[in-house]
């Protein structure tokens, strides 16, 4: 019984503290905004609307001396908005490296993640048959030379038919045929590079038996990388290439990187109402990798806009307000916050030229209320 006797006196005295927080600390005003009761307990009447508690007749401290504020003049800032995207990125350039013809894999030249320049060889397969048709070849081509010789002889003396001739030539030229691709055939043994770059895992061991096809390793050149983003379509107007843009990893977000837009694709996806955007990334120190994930920020700079200090924004019933300081009175100035950050708050005012916004002493301000600058600006 004594302990419900206890709590009933406990709700008693918090229910009877609500009303004397409310009237003697208008601070509390802007917690309750937040928390959505402010409005209903102005319409119960036991919180003042912004505009009724700002139009009390304005009062003096005892002794007639004006209220003691700060305040500063107003500034422009342009409104800044940032877009944030998250890419995958991969090299500017990559190629897979494959077997162009059956063979067994002799030795490999460079191993897994050296660096390897374009036309530099990475691998050799077993030659020795493409070796034996190469010289074979080349008999057969020595030969049908020799029998065109002989045919030229026989057609000087009157011996020789035109036919005879004719069919000797087409044999150097077949044989000729034969010997360019029998020396193709051999070059296909040895695997090259393609372009310059780092070599990636090798899929395959020496003495294998590849085939055409058969994938070898991964080529990628990371001198600088790609990465592919998306952006929401109200941005896309404002958006071409070569624009500037910061890139962070996101295994680390204190490295930030420039980078600039590439490319737009030219269709917006209907499903995700996004644009797909290709941006370009310096890799100079080779710090990153393809397939790493990045956090892509775009800054837009928008039309200049009001700003006031952080510390001048108060909060009613309303909604946001500032004070100003017109014609050495207090003047209560309903605002719309733009944009805010740690330095400044962007807002949208009925505001008049030569006013100023107080940032101090701002708690027990009425409208009209008499004011006296403490550091009046020069």
């Amino acid at each position: 019984m004594r302990l419900w006797l206890q709590i009933v006196v406990t709700l008693v005295l918090l229910v009877a503290a609500v009303p004397m927080v409310i009237l003697y600390m208008p601070a509390s005003h802007a917690w309750l905004d937040r928390a959505g009761l402010l409005a209903p307990m102005s319409r119960l009447g036991l919180v003042p609307e912004a505009g009724e508690e700002a139009a009390q007749p304005s009062r003096r401290r005892q002794g007639g001396a004006p209220y003691l504020v700060v305040a500063r003049p107003l500034e422009e800032r342009a409104l800044n908005e940032e877009v944030a995207a998250i890419g995958s990125a991969r090299g500017v350039r990559a190629v897979s490296v494959a077997s162009e013809v059956t063979g067994r894999i002799d030795k490999f030249v460079l191993a897994a993640g050296e660096r390897v320049e374009q036309g530099q060889v990475i691998a050799e397969l077993d030659s020795r048959a493409a070796r034996f048709a190469l010289e074979k070849a080349d008999l057969l081509l020595q030969d049908a030379k020799a029998a065109l010789d002989r045919a030229k002889q026989l057609s000087a003396s009157g011996a020789g038919s035109a036919l005879q001739m004719q069919e000797a030539e087409l044999n150097v030229r077949t044989a000729e045929l034969s010997l360019h691709q029998a020396e193709y055939d051999l070059s296909q043994h040895t695997i090259v590079a393609p372009i310059s770059g780092w070599v990636g895992l090798i899929s395959v061991e020496a003495g294998s038996l590849v085939y055409p096809g058969t994938d070898i390793t991964r080529i990628e050149d990371r001198s600088s990388l790609i990465v592919d983003f998306r952006v929401p379509e109200r941005v896309v107007s404002r958006l071409q290439a070569g624009d500037s843009l910061q890139a962070s990893p996101l295994a680390d977000p204190t490295v930030v990187l420039p980078g600039r837009i590439l490319a737009l694709d030219n269709r917006v996806d209907e499903a995700s109402r996004t644009l797909r955007v290709q941006a370009s990334i310096e890799n100079r120190d080779d710090r990153l990798r393809a397939g790493m994930a990045f956090r892509i920020s775009i800054a837009f700079t928008g039309e200049p806009h009001l700003a006031v200090d952080p510390l001048a924004i108060q909060w009613g019933a309303g909604g946001a307000y500032v004070w100003a300081v017109r014609d050495a009175k207090a003047k209560y100035l309903p605002v719309r916050i733009l944009q805010r950050n740690a330095e400044t708050v962007l807002i949208e005012a009925e505001t008049e030229p030569g006013d100023l916004i107080v940032t101090e002493g701002v708690q027990s301000l009425r409208e009209g209320a008499e004011v006296t600058l403490a550091d009046a600006p020069t």
